[in-house]
């Protein structure tokens, strides 16, 4: 095996870890971390890419996303609360230290991300339990 396979497993590892800490706490993001081992183990590893998808914690958050189909209206929110949270830390953070500028570019980011998935990602309906 050599090193850049390594280095992927490594990193989908570190994203499936802080993924599913994050689906537990409410301070951390689980989206981008599930994303980023999605990623690292396609590029790993095929048994990790495919033992990776069919998980829980891949298809409750991502595999609509990844489908092309969109996330359910209860999906979107959770992000968009999460995000809002710990940029809102962020935010008062700076502005205690009178940063005025990043303070600015934070905000610019948080309008960004609500209107990508408010606006960008499609709604799709909740699935019907089977």
């Amino acid at each position: 095996m050599n090193i850049k396979k390594i280095f992927w497993i490594i990193l989908g590892c570190i994203g499936v870890g802080l993924g599913a800490v994050g689906t537990v706490v409410p301070m951390l993001p689980a989206f981008p971390f599930l994303m980023l081992a999605t990623v690292s183990f396609a590029k790993s590893s095929e048994r990790l890419h495919t033992w990776f998808i069919n998980t829980k914690l891949y298809k409750d958050n991502l595999e609509d996303y990844v489908a092309g189909r969109g996330m359910t209206k209860a999906t979107k929110i959770r992000i968009m609360v999460t995000v809002t949270l710990l940029m809102s830390f962020g935010f008062f953070m700076m502005l205690g230290k009178a940063l005025y500028v990043p303070c600015m570019i934070l905000g610019g980011v948080w309008l960004f991300h609500i209107l990508y998935f408010a606006l960008g990602v499609k709604t799709i309906p909740v699935p019907a339990a089977e």
